[in-house]
């Protein structure tokens, strides 16, 4: 029997369906590479809803897809940036949604110290452009402060150099907040312990500290990369407690050191900037009070030097008591002296002067009293007539000028009347009542002006007609009016208005 065409081209191959030959490929591709390391830059990342990472590893010539899944992204260490040269870890295997091979990661660290840099630099200009280590957001440091807190290690040298050194220098009381300085944890360590410090109340059961001390040992740039994560540098920076930044050595430089108030280049000289040395002030404190005293007893020197000088000046103060004490007894008896003999010459004046009887006064001030009532009393007699006279010369003037007034008031109204019927009369003939009396009417539009021609009107015009006895409507159902033309002013009357004449 002869073999069909599909037979003969088909041979033994055998046959797969597209998921079957999808999950065959992808178990083939994850035993071959069970697990892979592969170096390169990421691309095009991008965060869905689903908490995922997506990106591309991509190098001169050739793109690898790379996915992190939800809960790996946290332990990675690393916030997936574009740009960033990264070494990934993780298993190879296919998507059969798009054909497509692609990297599972459940590690990422940067490519090289290089890749460390970049990224650094990067993050600083960021920080910097948000003003987060501007010179007008450092705080002075406190003088000497009663509580210093410690964000370090418990653990390490760092701390057993800070204390030794403060203890040398000036004994303070220390909160040590202990945290891993480096590891996947650290940051977020050093972040929540100068958040915690700066939560503690000013009077809580907990000293809140006046100064903070973010301290850790010397190291390569990956030991130090804790500081350099953004979490710690937004605390740093947000701190309301002055903070003194000690990482590493005096040339390790860390993001931190640019957040921090003041930047120590060793654990040790952060003890040196937080406090003063004792001694020192004591021996300040002991020459001011040596020049303070010295001071004093120069004053005092002065003083007496002074004092001693106006003593001289002043003189002997009994001698001049003395002096004193015998003017004032002479000035006594010249007092006395001198009282005696204005008595005397006052009681000499008295006795000289005759002194006139009490009788005699009176009868002299009721004489002349008695005159003076005399020519008062004619004085008024001649005044009472005088006044008399001018009265009724003044009355008599008075009913003179009432006859003159009443005649001329009654000539005045008379011609007054006279004038007011003239008046009348007048407006009575020139009034246009008189004129419709004698047979005319007065026509007005229906706006109530006066019409003075045919022309004024149209055909179908409502018009007014008054007579002398009243006034009726009308509507105009022809008008013959042959070349029509102004109307004529009115004439303007006397009193300023605007009616117009019907003679």
């Amino acid at each position: 029997m002869e073999a069909t065409a599909p037979d003969v081209a088909g041979g033994n191959v055998p046959e797969f369906s597209v998921s079957e030959l999808s999950f065959a490929l992808k178990r083939q591709l994850e035993g071959a590479f069970p697990r892979v390391r592969v170096r390169g830059e990421i691309s095009q990342p991008s965060f869905p809803r689903s908490g995922h990472a997506y990106f591309r590893l991509k190098d001169e010539s050739s793109v690898l897809d790379g996915v992190v899944w939800k809960g790996t992204l946290p332990s990675l260490g690393l916030k997936i940036e574009e740009g960033m040269e990264v070494i990934a870890t993780g298993k190879i295997t296919t998507y059969a949604g798009s054909s497509r091979y692609q990297i599972i990661i459940d590690r990422m660290e940067l490519a090289g110290e290089g890749a460390l840099l970049k990224l650094l630099e990067d993050r600083r200009k960021r920080l910097a452009a948000e003003g987060l280590f501007d010179l007008d957001r450092k705080r002075p440091l406190p003088f000497l402060p009663e509580v210093i807190g410690v964000v370090t290690s418990p653990s390490g040298a760092v701390i057993r150099d800070i204390l030794h050194r403060l203890a040398d220098r000036f004994p303070r009381r220390v909160l040590v907040w202990p945290v891993s300085v480096q590891g996947e944890k650290a940051a977020g360590e050093v972040a929540a312990a100068i958040a915690g410090f700066n939560r503690l109340p000013e009077m809580g059961p907990v000293p809140r500290p006046d100064l903070l001390i973010v301290a850790r040992g010397g190291g390569s740039l990956e030991d130090l990369w804790a500081f350099n994560e953004e979490i710690v540098v937004r605390a740093a920076a947000a701190s309301t407690i002055p903070l003194i930044s000690a990482v590493g050595h005096e040339t390790d430089t860390t993001l931190i050191d640019f957040a921090s108030d003041r930047r120590a280049p060793t654990p040790t000289a952060a003890a040196e900037m937080a406090v003063p040395v004792r001694a020192d002030l004591l021996a300040e404190v002991l020459d001011y009070g040596t020049r303070t005293m010295a001071c004093l007893n120069r004053a005092l020197r002065d003083a007496t030097l002074a004092l001693t000088s106006l003593v001289r000046g002043l003189g002997d103060p009994l001698r001049l008591i003395a002096e004193r004490q015998q003017r004032l007894d002479v000035s006594g008896e010249r007092l006395a002296l001198a009282t005696r003999g204005l008595v005397e010459r006052h009681a000499q004046a008295l006795a000289a002067a005759r002194l006139t009887s009490p009788l005699a006064v009176i009868n002299t001030k009721q004489q002349l009293l008695a005159g003076e009532v005399r020519a008062l009393d004619g004085a008024m007699r001649r005044f009472k007539g005088e006044t008399m006279q001018k009265i009724e010369r003044t009355s008599d003037r008075l009913e003179q000028f009432g006859e003159r007034l009443k005649r001329y008031a009654g000539d005045l109204l008379a011609h007054g009347a006279r004038q007011v019927d003239q008046a009348a009369k007048l407006l009575e003939s020139y009034s246009f009542h008189s004129v419709l009396n004698r047979g005319f009417a007065l026509v007005r539009d229906q706006d109530g002006q006066p019409v003075l021609a045919a022309s004024g009107t149209r055909a179908g015009d409502t018009i007014g007609i008054e007579f002398a006895d009243g006034r009726i409507g009308a509507r105009v159902t022809e008008s013959t009016a042959a070349t029509p033309r102004p109307p004529a002013s009115p004439r303007r009357r006397e009193d300023g208005g605007n009616q117009g004449s019907l003679l």
